[in-house]
């Protein structure tokens, strides 16, 4: 695959990065190398080998969704704040 002057341009202007010429080029040589590398993968033989969707072993784990009852009623509750108000509890003004 060749990585061409304007593909680096393209990329620069989607990713919204201001690039200098030596900039340009010498990303150009590393994406060379980088995808060099990277088509190595294409050599190996992949015959025998079972795709894998996930490495580890993993699956979510579900509780049941219950509503715990509560021995404190409103009053109580309302009781152990600092300031209560209309059946509320008044809190500092946060705006």
């Amino acid at each position: 695959m060749e990585i061409t002057r304007e593909d680096i341009v393209h990329l620069a202007d989607l990713s919204d990065f201001a690039l200098c010429d030596t900039e340009i080029d010498s990303l150009g040589s590393d994406l060379k190398g980088i995808i060099g590398y990277i088509s190595q993968l294409e050599e190996l033989d992949t015959a025998v080998i079972e795709p894998t969707y996930q490495v580890f072993e993993m699956e979510n784990v579900w509780r049941s969704d219950e509503a715990i009852p509560q021995d404190a009623n409103r009053e109580q509750l309302l009781a152990l704040a600092k300031e209560e108000k209309d059946n509320q509890v008044k809190v500092p003004k946060v705006l």
